[in-house]
């Protein structure tokens, strides 16, 4: 394995550790159903079976909005709060991957729906928007941070859209937005590039600041659902605290987001 590369040579918690730490985890709220249009056809119902047999005991949807390429529409995300709050004995959250559509943080989805909602990711994704500079883009996050419906900011560790991170952690702090690890980022065969760098300044800023930090599985249907192996071992590269991870309580999640 060459020095740098993207590979799995760098995971060095050992199997039964990494387990014990997985078993601690209560939740995984960045997931997307089949309504996210790619990638997955899993349902729902699919999703809160493979939490069920994973044994967490909260579950986030979060689908991706209608910018992105087959989204779900309006209507879906407007009918949300209508939906099951708990499904086999799993406890059920209802939310959405919200497109940033420009520099000035605008989002695809109106505010009166973002209010019906229980938490809200505010992310950006090519082609829905072309990266800028780290200027431009630390900007277009920020101004997403501000509006008062935005929980949390997805994979912000993205290579090809590069920010200045103690800026956003700042921002975070003061708007009180949540800032994600995405296992989806970290994965070697991850599509945003070598991201682990940019985590790594973002836990070691938020345990600098004190601020907590939520692990994110990004699975595309139940198949990755509430696996952290990536970013439980940058967390321990980084000496993170636990007190500082949020998966860790339902409580604290739910005091955060205001549920």
């Amino acid at each position: 394995m060459m020095p740098g590369s993207k590979g799995h040579a760098w995971l060095c918690i050992p199997h039964e550790r990494l387990d014990i730490l997985m078993t601690q985890i209560k939740f995984d709220i960045h997931t997307h159903t089949i309504a996210s249009g790619h990638a997955t056809t899993a349902t729902i119902t699919d999703m809160a079976k493979a939490a069920a047999a994973r044994n967490l005991k909260l579950l986030g949807i979060s689908d991706h909005g209608p910018a992105t390429a087959g989204g779900g529409r309006a209507s879906y995300f407007r009918s949300l709060h209508l939906s099951q709050k708990k499904r086999l004995g799993v406890e059920m959250l209802y939310g959405a991957e919200a497109n940033i559509l420009d520099m000035d943080g605008h989002l695809d989805l109106d505010d009166d729906i973002l209010a019906t909602l229980d938490y809200v990711i505010a992310s950006m994704h090519r082609p829905v928007i072309r990266p800028g500079t780290i200027e431009e883009n630390t900007r277009a996050y920020v101004a997403a941070m501000k509006n008062p419906h935005v929980s949390i900011l997805g994979h912000c560790d993205d290579v090809k859209f590069p920010v200045d991170y103690e800026a956003i952690v700042k921002a975070a702090a003061e708007h009180h937005v949540l800032l994600e690890i995405n296992e989806s980022s970290l994965k070697p065969d991850g599509y945003r590039g070598d991201t682990r760098f940019n985590n790594l300044m973002i836990l070691n800023l938020c345990k600098h600041f004190q601020y907590p930090i939520l692990l994110s599985s990004d699975s595309h249907g139940p198949k990755r659902l509430g696996d952290f192996t990536y970013s439980l071992e940058l967390l321990k590269k980084a000496e993170f605290p636990d007190s500082l991870v949020l998966n860790y309580s339902m409580d604290k999640l739910k005091k955060w987001i205001g549920k």
